[in-house]
């Protein structure tokens, strides 16, 4: 069967507040002389998604104005102070009725996954009972892809900042795990000192 890559969108979570970061948004923070965000849609569209939304948060207005993302879907997440599950449920929930038959989900602040990951987690790819991780040394990380099956389960029990932990958990056995430690290092920007990995 021939796999249409074009199925899968990028979906990237750019909603954090940065409280660890004095309430900086994360989205906002610079790397390589632009907004974080435009660097990890653009790791998105590099690695082969064609279609990207992208979920903002806090400072969703000041993110608007100051990051140039042409081409994204921007998706507010009123409720991004619940943490990363309420993001996760507003982007698969942007994703409906789209066509698009998975996400390929990706972090905001983990500017040390490039194309490479995302395009080895997108290749992994079937169809729509896709469950697809990058993971570090046999290590479950980011980027991690969802087909359209699984939607719905990881809506249910994405809450707070576990996202779809206590789903991949209870599938664990259908997760095809692609190691990328050899192309990508999963650091999270998360407090002051995190900072050092930004360019």
């Amino acid at each position: 069967m021939t796999v249409n890559k074009d199925q899968v969108a990028g979906l990237l979570l750019a909603a954090g507040g940065g409280r660890r970061l004095g309430g900086r948004p994360k989205a906002l923070l610079t790397h390589r002389g632009r907004p974080l965000v435009e660097h990890a849609a653009e790791v998105l569209r590099a690695g082969g998604c064609t279609r990207v939304h992208v979920v903002l948060g806090a400072g969703a207005d000041a993110v608007r104005r100051q990051a140039s993302l042409p081409g994204c879907t921007l998706v507010d997440n009123p409720e991004w102070e619940e943490g990363m599950g309420s993001s996760l449920r507003a982007g698969l929930h942007s994703l409906a009725g789209t066509g698009a038959r998975a996400a390929l989900v990706s972090l905001v602040d983990q500017p040390g996954i490039g194309p490479e990951a995302v395009g080895r987690v997108l290749a992994a790819y079937q169809g729509e009972s896709s469950l697809v991780s990058a993971a570090y040394e046999g290590v479950r990380g980011h980027p991690v892809l969802f087909g359209a099956a699984h939607w719905a389960g990881i809506a249910a029990t994405a809450t707070g900042d576990r996202g779809a932990r206590a789903y991949l958990k209870e599938y664990a056995g259908a997760i095809t795990l692609v190691e990328c430690g050899d192309v990508a290092q999963p650091y999270d920007i998360d407090t002051a000192e995190d900072l050092v990995h930004l360019e």
